[in-house]
């Protein structure tokens, strides 16, 4: 469904997607349509002709994204509200940066306390994630 559709029908198409995300809500299954994306190579920089010049972007369905932000929402109350994530933690963080933890350290140090830093690259982590094992645990989280 194209985005222009979903905004011109947003009256029609309502209920319906309310109810096909209430449903996938509760069974924890996406429509198999919403998970098929359209991959597509974007240059980045360098010669045309290295592969590594280029970043794969995946094309997704516009009402699995419209679910996901609905997830993210849940998903963003819940940790704010349950702390799940330490004011000193950066990275992820909604409002903060890689640049706002180098002031921060700076203004530290600069202040003459101790600073303890942790930089982890956690690129591609999720790809190695047991999916099912991290669901059970979010669903013990509530």
């Amino acid at each position: 469904m194209h985005s222009r559709a979903l905004r011109e029908l947003a009256d029609v198409i309502a209920k319906p997607l309310s109810i096909i995300f209430e449903r996938s809500w509760r069974t924890g299954e996406v429509p198999e349509d919403w998970r098929k994306a359209n991959v597509t190579l974007v240059f980045k920089k360098g010669r045309k002709e290295g592969p590594g010049n280029y970043r794969p972007v995946s094309l997704t369905s516009i009402p699995g994204k419209v679910m996901e932000q609905l997830i993210l929402e849940v998903i963003s109350k819940h940790v704010e509200e349950k702390k799940v994530i330490r004011s000193g933690q950066y990275g992820p963080t909604k409002g903060k940066s890689c640049l706002t933890n180098v002031i921060a350290s700076y203004d530290g140090m600069t202040g003459w306390r101790a600073v303890d830093v942790d930089y982890l690259d956690l690129s591609k982590a999720f790809d190695t994630v047991l999916h099912n094992i991290l669901i059970g645990k979010l669903r013990k989280c509530g």
